[in-house]
């Protein structure tokens, strides 16, 4: 079964059919019928999203038992203080219902990691300084990384995927889509 690796850029859906203004992964390459996305990444997100055809596959990646890892650069310098609120779970509203997020891995990123300039600015740096920190997750709610640092006072302003499992962005360029044989878990 093919399996896809696409470094999502921002501004694009994670599907390939829906909405006919949005901008699609489709646009990227001629992938075979019946393929999807394994989670998703937001349309203001970006990085590593894996493709199959393979719905167990898909199912796999999903379960808690597989660590996705995000850089996010967020507004103003996070504090270790809330390093830690993020580290031991934080309260979130998903879909006006309140959801206590589970533990998970969060720290600093220093120095900030080297990612090509995003196509839309994401503000002036008269507006203050920004960070950028890593947060390891199990779980995916919907927009559940945006809510947990704006709930620690750090809102986020830019959101990279760069992990799932032991599948690495690497150096893959925004748009740039590889096929590989075996996710590998």
């Amino acid at each position: 079964m093919p399996h896809f690796l696409i470094h999502k850029p921002y501004g694009y859906l994670s599907q390939f059919a829906g909405e006919a203004k949005k901008k699609k992964l489709g646009e990227f390459h001629n992938f075979p019928e019946g393929i999807m996305a394994i989670g998703r990444l937001d349309e203001d997100s970006e990085g590593l999203l894996l493709l199959t055809t393979d719905g167990r596959m898909s199912e796999r990646v999903r379960s808690r038992k597989v660590e996705k890892e995000y850089y996010c650069q967020v507004d103003g310098l996070m504090t270790n203080e809330a390093i830690a609120l993020l580290q031991a779970g934080v309260e979130i509203g998903i879909h006006g219902v309140k959801y206590q997020t589970s533990p998970c891995a969060a720290r600093r990123l220093n120095p900030p990691p080297a990612f090509a300039p995003r196509t839309r600015k994401i503000r002036d740096d008269r507006h203050g300084p920004t960070s950028w920190v890593s947060i390891t997750l199990t779980e995916g709610k919907y927009r559940q990384i945006r809510k947990m640092t704006a709930a620690v006072g750090f809102p986020t302003l830019r959101l990279v995927r760069v992990r799932v499992a032991g599948i690495w962005l690497g150096d893959l360029a925004a748009g740039e889509v590889r096929e590989v044989a075996d996710f590998g878990l």
